[in-house]
């Protein structure tokens, strides 16, 4: 896959299908591959997802060669934490 065809699963998919729900509440993540980090691919991103874009040159950094760094990492168990012991 390319950064043009990334783009356009972006734009004719990905954001459509997520037109009905909150995304103000919606963070974006992916990894740092070629296609995702394309200037015009992050600057789709920036525009669709202000300030929560989860990638390398996105809003919060993607730590290089993170393994353990999933979205249940990044947020889920902080937040059931929180619940449970507060």
């Amino acid at each position: 896959i390319n950064g043009a065809r990334y783009r356009d699963m972006i734009k004719q998919f990905f954001v459509p299908k997520l037109q009905d729900m909150d995304m103000d509440d919606m963070w974006f993540q992916q990894d740092g591959a070629t296609c995702h980090t394309a200037r015009e691919t992050i600057q789709l991103l920036h525009e669709s997802f202000p300030s929560r874009v989860i990638s390398r040159f996105g809003d919060q950094i993607w730590p290089p060669r993170s393994c353990d760094l999933t979205p249940l990492d990044f947020f889920l168990w902080g937040f059931l934490k929180s619940k449970v012991y507060t």
